[in-house]
């Protein structure tokens, strides 16, 4: 069963945001061997969970098609969350990374 545009649409979101939380876990852990401070260290931890959160729903976004497929519901809900993951993201790397 092919996927529909709507959870199409939340597996890219998924892959970007795993591609904006690279850079930024680089930047912290280079911050955090620098300054060693809490804070950093949350952000690092923050970036892991984020990323493997991120990086499980790609899979079963493509490993488990019709779990998501059955009520159109359930698949704006995860393109919504998703999306609102990604503005959130997006501003930490702007701020971060400029």
């Amino acid at each position: 069963m092919a996927m529909g545009p709507l959870i199409t649409a939340a597996a890219v979101l998924g892959g970007l945001n795993v591609l904006l939380l690279l850079p930024l876990l680089g930047v912290w852990v280079r911050n955090y061997a620098t300054f060693r401070t809490g804070l950093v260290a949350g952000l690092i931890a923050f970036a892991v969970a984020m990323l493997a959160e991120n990086a499980i729903a790609v899979y079963f976004f493509f490993s488990m098609q019709s779990f998501y497929a059955g009520d159109p519901h359930v698949q704006q809900a995860v393109l919504v969350l998703r999306s609102l993951q990604f503005v959130a993201i997006a501003g930490l790397s702007y701020t971060t990374l400029r």
